[in-house]
């Protein structure tokens, strides 16, 4: 279980760097609780690596983390991601280490994405921070819009210190596209293995 943290509520960069890290030969689990959607808006599936998306909506957490778990034993899946908006009571320490214990007992990757929410207990394994950081230039055309780019911070995970770097991901590939600050690339490619 990987939680991601949106520097600002309606910075969309986490989708972007989360879905370059996503296994596309499976189906694709996305589940958004209502506020979610109200607030940051719906799945679009075109804009997606893979069309193969069981997408679900739910009134509330508490119906999202249920959904999340049953989701994520399933080891047919690609990965389970969920949107969830704020500090919602639902979303406790024991609601997040059975995502993390289930997550680990399937093999199914599952990210989930705090929009609007503080960094309060939790039981994941890795804890980012995401922002979205101007693209890289386009070589064909400096007008055009090049590579995307984000400014990343682990600021907790089990067994690795946290780091920050700005990183780009262009054919298949993270990238630094700035200083290292106090970790290296490879630690990061690491981290993501």
């Amino acid at each position: 279980l990987c939680e991601l943290f949106a520097v600002h509520p309606r910075d969309g960069g986490w989708a972007g760097f989360l879905l370059a890290q996503l296994e596309t030969g499976k189906p694709l689990l996305w589940v958004q609780d209502r506020m979610a959607i109200l607030e940051s808006g719906r799945v679009h599936p075109p804009g997606l690596p893979s069309q193969n998306l069981i997408h679900i909506e739910t009134r509330d957490a508490r119906d999202a983390l249920w959904a999340m778990e049953e989701g994520v034993r399933c080891s047919a899946l690609s990965a389970v991601i969920g949107e969830i908006w704020g500090d919602p009571r639902a979303l406790d320490f024991t609601a997040t280490r059975r995502l993390a214990v289930a997550s680990e007992r399937s093999g199914t990757p599952c990210w989930l994405v705090r929009l609007g929410g503080n960094a309060n207990l939790s039981g994941a394994r890795m804890r980012w921070r995401i922002a979205s950081a101007p693209s890289l230039i386009n070589e064909l055309d400096p007008r055009a819009a090049g590579t995307p780019a984000w400014n990343a911070e682990l600021f907790r995970a089990r067994g690795t210190p946290p780091g920050r770097w700005s990183i780009a991901h262009e054919a298949g590939v993270f990238h630094l596209v700035a200083g290292t600050g106090n970790r290296t690339m490879g630690e990061l490619e690491r981290l993501r293995a």
